[in-house]
Order: structure tokens, then sequence, then C-alpha cells
């Protein structure tokens, strides 16, 4: 009888982790966020976030599926199964926390400033009475609307406020210091340069967002981050894709 038990719960066990193995994650990301998640001349959506995930599922032993999906609604479309989980250099916050869980930190950055290479500020302060942009409902859209005086001007995707600060339509763009690297020190690195990276308090941190109550998801989800982490492939991408 004992024997039998113990059969049945290997059964069980081999069963679940199969299943497990077997388990297709759809990840929402906005890919127009460089080197992050974007979309190359292949129209492939590729990027260090990609990259690590990836690495990720191959750790923890599930198929990650990624979703282009614009930032606007992104988060809806969570909250409506639409798909899993969004892994879309979404900074953990309180109040996002209210809303979705997240996994553990995956990437960390500050909030970098961009200007135009003959500006002589050096943070938003300095530009009082003009137009900073960023991408709408970011965090760096946030610190120039935090700033008295400075005109926020949103954007659907990063990379048309880039555009617009590199013919001069605004004064600067806020965001995350690897795509402000990207942007300023190789497509526009003839015209646009990053003035400061910015103290808005502790050092932000990307996690994986899921549905509230989504224990197993996370669980397995960690798993992986984990993993890449300890086996230092996080490093390896890093070199990559960012250069450090």
């Amino acid at each position: 009888m004992l024997k039998r038990l113990l059969f049945t719960l290997v059964c069980l066990a081999v069963l679940c982790n199969s299943a497990w193995a077997q388990k297709t994650i759809v990840f929402a990301t906005d890919a127009t966020w460089p080197p992050m998640e974007f979309v190359n001349d292949k129209k492939e959506v590729v990027g260090y976030a990609i990259d690590f995930i990836t690495a990720a599922a191959k750790e923890a032993g599930f198929t990650p599926v990624f979703k282009n999906t614009a930032w606007d609604g992104i988060f809806a479309g969570l909250a409506a199964n639409k798909y899993d989980a969004v892994v879309s250099s979404v900074t953990i916050t309180d109040d996002r926390k209210k809303a979705m869980d997240f996994t553990e930190p995956y990437f960390s950055v500050r909030q970098a400033l961009i200007v135009n290479k003959n500006s002589d500020a050096q943070s938003l302060a300095d530009l009082k009475g003009k137009k900073a942009g960023a991408q709408i409902g970011t965090t760096g859209y946030f610190a120039i609307k935090a700033v008295e005086g400075v005109e926020a001007k949103s954007y659907d995707e990063i990379g048309l406020a880039m555009e617009d600060l590199n013919v001069g339509r605004i004064a600067a763009v806020v965001c995350d210091d690897p795509v402000a690297a990207n942007y300023a020190l190789v497509q526009y690195k003839d015209n646009l340069k990053i003035a400061a990276v910015m103290q808005t308090g502790d050092v932000e941190n990307y996690g994986v967002a899921v549905k509230k109550g989504s224990k197993e998801l996370i669980d397995l989800l960690n798993k992986g981050i984990s993993a890449v982490k300890a086996k230092g492939l996080d490093l390896e991408l890093k070199k990559k894709w960012i250069g450090q």
C-alpha cells in the first residue's frame, strides 16, 4: 500500500513538473524602449529584457511569448487577461503594487536628463519656462511634472520625444538611463548629450508585472530571475546590450 502511494506521488510530481515545463507565458512589451525592448531591422522584438526573460524561461522551464503592445493601455490589457505578464521596463512603485503584483527586480535604473549638445542645462530646474518631454505615464514624465515652471510634454513613444529634442521642438527629454545612453550616445550622438543622471530618490527597479494574486506565476518567474542572476547571465546581457 505504501509503495503504491509513493508511486502515485512520484507520478503526480512528474506530471506537475511536465506541466510547468510546457507552460507558455505570454509577456506584453512596449517594444519602443531600446536597448531594453525594441523592434530591430528584421521586425523582431529584441533587447536586454527579452534576452533576460528568455534566459529565465530556460532556467525555470517555461516557454516565453512576447506580444508587442502599446504602453497606453498595457496594464488594462493585463487586467483583462489579454496576456499573462508585462515585461516592459516597468518600475516597481507603491502605487502600481496596489493594482498588480511584481516579481523580484531584474534591472535597476535612474532617470537621465538628455539635452542638445549646445545646451548649458544641468538639471530640470535650469529649464524653467521651457518644455521637457517623456513617455506618458513613466517615472520620467512624473519627474518633469514635479518641477515648477517646466512644461511637461507627453509622448506615446520615447523615440518621438527624442526626435522632437533633436530638431529643437523641446529643450530636454527625461527617461531611464540605459535608454538615454542608447539615444544620446548612439542614435543621436552628434546632436544630443546626457546632461545629468537625476537624483529623484531611491534607485528604480524594473520588475515583471502580473495580475494581483498570481502567486504560482510569481514563484515561477522569480525562480528563473534568481537563477539568471546567480549564474551571472545578467552581467553578460548588460555587456551585450548596454556595454557595461
